[in-house]
């Protein structure tokens, strides 16, 4: 199946694939299937996603031919879907049965893709997908919560999202399974302020989501958003000389690394940047240990210089969220700089020295006596350079260091 009749702003699968969706035949599917089974080493019969990033689009289309040839329309689906779009998901509820049923094959499964809005429409496909389908957990993307930046996505309202939700857990529950919904949040998207942001994050909050990885809005070729980012305008709405519609864009390094912070507010490493941001909105009563509030309090004077340098607040540290902590440093591609005067890894020293000569030249002879035999072992032990270490029990054995 190829192409999407979505048209979201930040996506260019419609322009690369276009708006009709071009489908397989059921049979082509299923045969795929069981070419899987035979010919893939240690196939254990599990499809870990079927149907890709229109998983629910299979067969759906515009009832009139003659309509959908002369539309214009960037979305079928925003801001309302359109009455003369087809939304029956009878064909999608079939192949899923029938992918089921292939000797061999054990479990399908939807990882993700699914169009919420759609599937709404069609109660008997959300039964039959919560069902069967879902491995415990499916990713659904409301892309963000307030009203302003999702015109601008061209994506549907978060009343959409809750109603999917309501569908999912009571078809979860009817089905004795516990299974959860992970939404896709977009930062730093045209269109969007910090105070979206926030109340994103307070959204977020609220409902006991802590986003391990984020989307931090970034300009590719072919998506209305990018127009957006670089024009600072709004194409979506006619753009005059002298009357257009500006948009606030988040392209400074803080705002973006803000906005950022703010999806994933329950990282200590965000703490000191959103702390600012809420002081500076004069939002101060939303930093304290209450339940209401988004980050805690810090006594910044309690706390030595080094500490407050480590917290970020000083900017001495990049940013980072913790799933991007292990990440080389781009700045010194991936090796920690040199101060003046280090010692190499390992703490030997580069130059020359005099042990293990027994002449004294200061010549290294690798071990090698002045007459130029390998030095001995006395007691079986020898310190690298060839001078002899001291005994093992006794006046002249080595000294060690407790550990604390």
């Amino acid at each position: 199946m190829r192409g999407c009749f979505g048209g979201c702003s930040f996506c260019s699968i419609t322009e690369h694939e276009g708006r009709i969706i071009q489908n397989r035949s059921q049979e082509s599917i299923i045969g795929e299937l069981e070419e899987i089974r035979d010919k893939v080493p240690g196939f254990t019969g599990t499809i870990s996603d079927l149907g890709g990033p229109t998983a629910n689009m299979y067969r759906l289309g515009c009832s009139d031919p003659k309509a959908e040839a002369n539309c214009r329309r960037p979305s079928c689906v925003f801001p309302g879907i359109c009455n003369k779009l087809n939304t029956d998901h009878k064909h999608t509820i079939d192949l899923y049965r029938a992918a089921r049923k292939v000797d061999g094959v054990k479990k399908v499964m939807i990882a993700s893709g699914v169009r919420y809005d759609l599937a709404i429409e069609s109660p008997e496909y959300v039964r039959e997908l919560v069902t069967h389908h879902v491995g415990g957990y499916l990713k659904i993307a409301p892309e963000h919560t307030e009203k302003g930046p999702l015109d601008l996505m061209m994506k549907p309202g978060m009343g959409t999202y809750d109603r999917f939700k309501e569908m999912f857990e009571k078809y979860s529950a009817e089905a004795g399974k516990k299974q959860y919904l992970i939404p896709y949040f977009i930062s730093a998207h045209p269109g969007t302020e910090d105070e979206d942001m926030l109340n994103l994050a307070l959204w977020l909050k609220k409902n006991n989501f802590e986003c391990d990885q984020v989307q931090n809005f970034y300009p590719s070729p072919m998506c209305n958003a990018t127009s957006m980012y670089y024009s600072e305008t709004n194409p979506l709405k006619r753009v005059k000389y002298k009357k257009r519609e500006d948009l606030p864009v988040a392209k400074g390094e803080r705002q973006r690394r803000l906005h950022k912070a703010l999806l994933r507010y329950h990282d200590p490493d965000n703490w000191p940047l959103i702390r600012e941001a809420l002081i500076s909105m004069g939002k101060q009563y939303l930093i304290g240990d209450k339940p209401s509030c988004l980050v805690p309090a810090e006594d910044i004077d309690s706390r030595t210089p080094a500490q407050r340098r480590k917290s970020g607040r000083h900017g001495a540290n990049r940013f980072a969220t913790k799933h991007t902590k292990g990440q080389p440093d781009i700045r010194t591609d991936g090796q920690r700089r040199k101060k003046p005067g280090q010692r190499p890894a390992g703490g030997q020293n580069q130059g020359h020295g005099t042990q293990g000569n027994s002449q004294g030249s200061g010549k290294r002879d690798n071990g090698k006596q002045g007459n130029g035999k390998p030095n001995s072992k006395p007691n079986g032990q020898q310190r690298p350079g060839g001078k002899p270490a001291g005994k093992p029990n006794g006046k002249g054995a080595p000294k060690r260091r407790a550990r604390a």
